[in-house]
């Protein structure tokens, strides 16, 4: 079937997002490609524009070619494809830049993986193919293999082209997930919250070719590769701030407890009280980074950034303000004894000189234990902060028209 009218919106099956900002030269082709494919696989659908400002007549192309177009006010890539799709109409949808580098004559393979009830179909770029000069060399052999490497350490998703543009999806359940970027790293987010959300993820092989375009393309590769970067790290506090920070932690405290009894030589170089105090603030390092981890954990899943596991649920609700104040309250306090006990000795000595090897491996494990402590309990309060039981709010009926 073809693209349908007014009196048909019930029955769209599939709507074709495209983002445009300035595309005048590619958009028709692209537009044609893509009611080629719904006519001649009879696919009920729709291609719906979502305009970013163009001020190039694009509007106009897409309209005389019988797209709908959307104007979305809010500046960027995210943004606008947010505005296309909650304005799309289909059950599915299947979204990819307008500048005629995706073919929209081959969507059939994501159509068929939608149908068959995964949530979201990704394209892979790197199976079906790159045509020469589609993609730059920074691009092809360092940003998309080191950013997909690290989203599949981080999230798992199951895919190979964790950046591939042209992908399709359960309208209603990418909607569920709340995206709000409106920059380049929105392909990012939607593939780390469908993770997070243990949605069903496929990929299909896809190919890109050289697009359309004389002008350079909107993507700055340093500034939203950092874009991407940053994202993935700030929805993988595990990662971010966690296993970091155990392995700092360990390694403080088993170094800093084997010198404050003996120095240690290794290869003939020798490691002695100068050496605890670096140790010793690694391990303060490691504790202040878990700490971020539990803090970070507890705001995220509290503001449905992060979903929370069983075993997060039970300690988070095994720790308590008042747990954690007393316990800080007593590792501090067990480091200002430990503190006193230097000070009888030195008074033992008429506080006169004392061997600075002795007086270091005594007062250094003495001010971690106070600063931990102090840590702690700073930690416990702003936790009890976060945790504040609130009124829901009211949810718009609004939502996802």
């Amino acid at each position: 079937m073809p693209l349908v009218d007014e009196d048909a919106l019930a029955d769209i099956e599939l709507s074709i997002v495209m983002p445009c900002l300035n595309e005048a030269e590619t958009l028709q082709i692209c537009i044609d490609k893509a009611r080629g494919y719904l006519e001649s696989s009879g696919v009920v659908g729709e291609i719906v524009i979502a305009d970013n400002g163009s001020t190039d007549g694009s509007q106009d192309i897409a309209r005389k070619a019988g797209a709908r177009v959307v104007p979305v006010s809010a500046r960027g890539y995210g943004a606008a494809l947010i505005g296309g799709i909650t304005a799309s109409r289909g059950r599915f949808v299947i979204m990819a830049d307008a500048d005629d580098s995706y073919d929209f004559t081959a969507l059939a393979p994501f159509v068929e993986k939608l149908r068959e009830g995964h949530d979201l179909v990704m394209g892979n770029r790197f199976k079906g193919g790159i045509a020469p000069g589609a993609m730059p060399p920074l691009h092809k052999y360092l940003g998309n293999p080191v950013l997909s490497g690290i989203g599949k350490l981080f999230f798992r998703p199951g895919v190979g082209d964790f950046h591939c543009g042209l992908r399709g999806f359960n309208r209603e359940r990418i909607l569920d997930l709340g995206l709000q970027t409106s920059g380049m790293e929105f392909a990012s987010e939607m593939v780390v919250k469908a993770s997070l959300a243990k949605y069903d993820i496929v990929e299909v092989p896809t190919t890109l070719k050289k697009d359309g375009r004389s002008r350079p393309p909107h993507l700055r590769s340093w500034h939203d590769g950092w874009r991407h970067l940053r994202f993935l790290l700030m929805f993988a506090p595990r990662w971010l701030f966690l296993y970091p920070g155990l392995i700092a932690l360990i390694l403080g405290v088993v170094l800093s407890a084997v010198l404050i009894f003996t120095p240690i030589v290794v290869g003939g170089v020798g490691f002695d009280v100068s050496s605890l105090l670096y140790t010793s603030a690694l391990g303060v390092i490691g504790y202040q980074s878990v700490l971020f981890w539990w803090l970070t954990k507890l705001y995220a899943t509290r503001e449905g950034f992060l979903p929370a596991s069983d075993n997060y649920r039970k300690l988070s609700d095994a720790w308590t303000l008042e747990r954690g104040v007393l316990l800080g309250i007593a590792l501090f306090l067990l480091g200002f004894i430990w503190s006193i006990v230097q000070v009888v000795g030195w008074s033992n000595v008429e506080f006169g000189g004392l061997d600075a090897r002795t007086a270091i491996r005594g007062a250094a494990p003495s001010a971690v234990l106070m600063i931990v402590g102090f840590q702690t309990i700073l930690m416990s309060f702003f936790a009890g902060i976060l945790t504040i039981p609130r009124k829901a709010q009211p949810t718009s009926s609004q939502d996802h028209a």
